[in-house]
């Protein structure tokens, strides 16, 4: 009996866990609602860049300070929301072709007691890494996807001006041409094995490829049928996990020769592969040693072995990724540009990784920038370098709050293309993990341009929206 009840106690405490766990999944309140003075969120050089800011949906308890900031790093105004009169405004001009990120964070609750007031302020100082980087608990609500209370909003002010923040290396391209001619020397040697799939009418494989220092892995599907399809290879976000195979399937009932590379060298169905779960800074002060150098030659011998297949049609190859995998989409249409018809990525991480030495805020992967010996190794991998050798049109959606892929970055990567793109600015989002909703703009125009491509349409990417 004394087990029975020790039992039941422990099933209560996890039953309470489980319904707790879901209710943090529950809609974030906001105490704050800002209407930007251009809808688009863009401006241009000379222009006040504003929002008014009311109080709701949510009664705000708390009272806000808020602090702007030239590309997430350098402070240039701070104040204190009133919103005594029913609202207020958060303004600046905007004197240079930049992204404005302002933070807006809680204070102190709104009582009544003073020496209430001061016991129940916990210190949430603003930081240069924006909204959430220097909070402390105690905070609800927000716009961040955080809910820790706080808020950000955000502006382009001249984004197609947004140039380099650091000069490209001048043998950058001597060192990737040199290596993809090391590696066009190892023999593909691709290994396939079946895997069984409940998707109708599409083969599924797992594949094994060697590639110079690593071999390459992922998932092929295709239809099961004779023909000649087009290709679309699929890139990987951040982290060690498996890959999806029934989503490969997927694509490939749709009409694609499916190719979904592994960002590691490991198996696609294993979660882990004994990869470091540090590894963005494995060999980070050296290029020959950086764990990005095999990552991106992997992606390319992907391709490779791509070129070989009978049943590519040999005319459509697409690139797709989010965060790293649209990192390392652009660096692919970089690589290879001869082979790549479009490249489609969403909150690419990887651009302007020296930014934070000259006034913005470097992102993921987050290298070091008081180390010059990582600084000078990671120009060798920044997208923004890349960026000028792709001739495929590209598009890229960017969060104008997004602090894991600022879009700084991604702007100033999408200014070195020479040939048409299509920005996609999503003024409300953080990166796609933390505000999915408010960034369902770049996967639906994916989507879009997919259907397209896939029944042999062109794509032409479409301009900034007013």
């Amino acid at each position: 009996m004394v087990m029975i009840r020790i039992r039941a106690r422990l099933l209560a405490v996890l039953l309470a866990t489980v319904v707790s766990g879901f209710a943090q999944r529950g809609p974030i309140d906001q105490q704050l609602t800002f209407a930007p003075h251009h809808p688009s969120g863009i401006y241009d050089v000379g222009e006040t860049v504003g929002w008014t800011v009311t109080p709701g949906p949510v009664t705000p308890t708390y009272a806000y300070k808020w602090t702007i900031r030239r590309n997430n790093a350098v402070v240039l105004k701070e104040g204190k929301l009133d919103l005594s009169s029913g609202k207020d405004k958060i303004e600046i001009t905007g004197d240079q072709p930049e992204m404005i990120y302002v933070a807006i964070e809680p204070y102190a609750n709104l009582v009544v007691d003073a020496d209430a007031t001061d016991a129940a302020s916990p210190a949430a100082q603003p930081s240069a890494g924006g909204a959430g980087s220097g909070a402390t608990s105690g905070y609800v609500g927000g716009n961040t996807g955080r809910n820790n209370g706080l808020y950000a909003v955000g502006a382009a002010v001249a984004p197609a001006k947004i140039g380099l923040s650091t000069p490209r290396p001048d043998d950058f391209d001597a060192f990737w041409d040199g290596k993809l001619a090391a590696q066009a020397k190892v023999p593909i040697n691709p290994v396939l094995t079946p895997v069984q799939t409940d998707v109708a009418d599409v083969e599924l494989s797992m594949f094994v490829l060697d590639a110079l220092g690593s071999q390459a892995h992922g998932y092929l599907a295709k239809p099961a049928r004779e023909g000649k399809f087009p290709a679309l290879i699929q890139l990987q976000y951040a982290g060690v996990y498996a890959l999806n195979a029934r989503g490969a399937a997927q694509h490939a009932a749709e009409g694609w020769l499916f190719i979904n590379v592994d960002s590691h060298d490991k198996l696609p169905s294993d979660a882990s592969g004994n990869i470091p779960r540090n590894y963005q800074s494995v060999g980070n002060t050296e290029r020959e040693k950086s764990y990005f150098l095999n990552m991106y030659l992997r992606d390319s011998r992907a391709l490779d072995y791509l070129l070989t297949r009978p049943d590519w049609d040999g005319k459509t190859i697409v690139l797709t990724g989010g965060s790293m995998g649209g990192q390392q989409s652009l660096v692919l249409a970089g690589l290879r540009p001869e082979k790549i018809t479009a490249a489609l990525v969403c909150v690419p991480a990887g651009a302007d990784a020296n930014g934070d030495l000259h006034g913005r805020k470097a992102g993921y992967p987050n290298w070091p920038s008081d180390n010059p010996d990582v600084m000078k190794t990671a120009l060798y991998f920044d997208t923004v370098n890349f960026a000028s050798r792709i001739k495929a049109p590209v598009l890229a959606g960017m969060g104008f709050i997004d602090t894991i892929s600022p879009p700084a970055g991604v702007w100033t990567a999408l200014n070195q293309i020479a040939v048409p793109k299509e920005p996609l600015p999503m003024i409300e989002s953080e990166h796609d993990n933390l505000t999915p909703q408010k960034g369902r703009a770049c996967p639906a125009r994916t989507r879009e341009i997919l259907e397209l491509l896939v029944k042999g349409g062109e794509y032409t990417p479409g301009g900034l929206k007013p």
